[in-house]
């Protein structure tokens, strides 16, 4: 699993790069304590390009609630209400569709019905407009 997670890291890392953002320092990348993202691979690839790592603490309610949740909108967003699922195939092209939807196209309460998207895209020009001083 420590490949896929890798695989999907590098696709968000070249999804940002092809839209021009190559500094991600000052990012947190958090999980919990799978091995897979406490590998040295994993771990490595995230201090080469300067994201903070965060790994919830065990046994505690907070350490899955924010994956809980999206778990959730998953579920009742896609899962639930277009089933039956032909095979696996079909449920991964279907999620790939969603994800992509639900980080580019639905608006989330939590930052002011805006997309994912749009708030990234309004963090990395205010970012850009910052002076450094000294």
């Amino acid at each position: 699993t420590t490949d896929l997670v890798l695989d999907c890291f590098e696709m968000a890392t070249w999804a940002r790069s092809k839209n021009g953002i190559v500094d991600l320092s000052g990012l947190v990348h958090h999980t919990d304590a799978g091995s897979q993202y406490t590998s040295f691979a994993f771990t490595d690839r995230l201090i080469e390009v300067g994201i903070d790592s965060s790994i919830g603490s065990v046994g505690d309610a907070y350490d899955n609630a924010l994956a809980e949740s999206q778990i959730g909108l998953y579920k009742t967003e896609l899962i639930n209400p277009d089933g039956p699922w032909r095979d696996a195939e079909h449920v991964e092209i279907d999620t790939l569709e969603w994800v992509h939807w639900f980080n580019t196209e639905r608006p989330h309460e939590s930052i002011d019905d805006l997309t994912p998207a749009f708030v990234e895209q309004l963090h990395y020009a205010a970012r850009n407009e910052l002076t450094p001083t000294g």
